[in-house]
């Protein structure tokens, strides 16, 4: 019994995506192509912002540091995944777990602040223009972009502190494709309602923050928009901030979804649809 609780303690299962076996091959590679086409354009778009030095402007800083985020997420994810549809077994060990959970957090969080900044860039740009080059300075621009990776290394920080106090004996099957915060606690033999106070705290404090950030700066850009008398001005504006808009819409959804929502019994499945949204 010793022997088996040591092996739980050191090695979990992820389930994964529940398949049908004929569904391997064609969900491999559309998971493939979804991960290659990522890369591929985000580290093409941080290469034409690296190699122009006419986008070394805040805007394109802004987008090239959320290109090399949203890279990260899906690295941090989807390669292990892959490997998972083929290998003949699923287990990852603890300290992996931890690693994975880890990086994950970092680049999630960081995402969370640079789509706040990028907001508020907007914001200056549209209300303010004429003082646009004074306040969003690049010196400026690199202090919210230092600023958000800090973020998130701090509060990926917390929650790696707080899974240390975790043991796992009674089960060490994980129903994700990769460690996740939440299906860990979920398995762990220990008390974990104060982690789950800590998610609910720290992580509903970031999205309340950042998505308010946000609402209220596109808020005050509709407004100025609307008083636009020039349908190419409203065009324009409109066309700057609706990728935006959308990009965050279909990111901090599922990420209220899984972290701030009370849990049910239905949550891992539907816990494991909302990660697609943001890893891909």
């Amino acid at each position: 019994m010793e022997e088996k609780n040591a092996t739980l303690l050191t090695e979990f299962a992820l389930t994964g995506f529940m398949y049908q076996p004929e569904w391997k091959i064609p969900l491999f590679l559309v998971f493939l192509v979804i991960y290659l086409i990522t890369i591929l354009g985000n580290l093409g778009l941080i290469v034409l912002i690296w190699n122009d030095s006419y986008l070394h402007i805040p805007m394109y800083l802004f987008l090239g540091s959320l290109a090399f985020v949203d890279a990260w997420i899906s690295s941090t994810v989807t390669p292990k995944m892959l490997v998972n549809f083929f290998a003949k077994s699923t287990m990852i060990s603890l300290s992996e777990c931890k690693i994975q959970f880890f990086s994950f957090a970092i680049s999630v969080t960081t995402e969370c602040f640079l789509l706040a900044s990028m907001a508020y860039d907007r914001y200056i740009a549209i209300c303010k223009p004429l003082l646009y080059p004074v306040i969003m300075t690049n010196a400026r621009c690199i202090q919210l972009l230092v600023l958000s990776f800090v973020a998130g290394f701090l509060h990926a920080v917390i929650h790696e502190n707080f899974l240390l106090r975790l043991t796992f004996g009674d089960s060490n099957i994980i129903h994700h494709f990769y460690c996740d915060i939440v299906p860990l606690l979920k398995i762990s033999c220990t008390d974990s309602s104060v982690n789950f106070l800590m998610i609910f705290i720290f992580s509903g404090s970031i999205q309340v923050f950042t998505i308010m950030t946000v609402l209220v700066s596109y808020t005050f850009v509709l407004f100025t928009i609307l008083k636009k008398k020039s349908v190419k001005g409203i065009r324009k504006a409109f066309s700057t901030c609706g990728a935006h808009l959308l990009s965050v819409s279909l990111y901090f959804g599922p990420l209220l979804f899984m972290y701030v929502r009370p849990r049910s019994p239905q949550a891992d499945d539907q816990d494991m649809m909302d990660s697609l949204f943001y890893i891909g």
